[in-house]
């Protein structure tokens, strides 16, 4: 299974929504990164209500645009996290530096 990232508008204009599907690993984590890379939003919100997995390399895709965000002064929003994703948050206690949300609109409003 592959992963596609979808990009949108928020509801405010300071914000994007990257909605991700499919596993983040290894093989194809760079599309991810390429994204966050691409433009730099004050509110970024990762929806990953459609990622099945993800590993150590897809965490580390993470944090390393956390820390760059919070760098500039933006936030990274994690939402729709849950199964083995939720898990590795949790374990890693990543759930307790990213701020996490249910929903897309729940994080918009974080």
């Amino acid at each position: 299974m592959s992963l596609s990232i979808d990009v949108s508008p928020g509801r405010f204009a300071t914000t994007r929504v990257l909605r991700a599907s499919g596993p983040i690993t290894l093989q194809n984590f760079t599309r991810l990164q390429a994204e966050f890379m691409r433009e730099q939003s004050p509110l970024t919100i990762l929806d990953l209500s459609e990622v099945p997995q993800m590993d150590s390399a897809g965490l580390g895709v993470i944090l390393k645009y956390y820390v760059a965000a919070q760098k500039r002064g933006h936030k990274l929003v994690l939402a729709g996290t849950r199964g083995r994703v939720l898990d590795l948050l949790k374990l890693t206690r990543v759930d307790s530096l990213i701020p996490l949300a249910d929903t897309v609109e729940q994080a918009e409003l974080l």
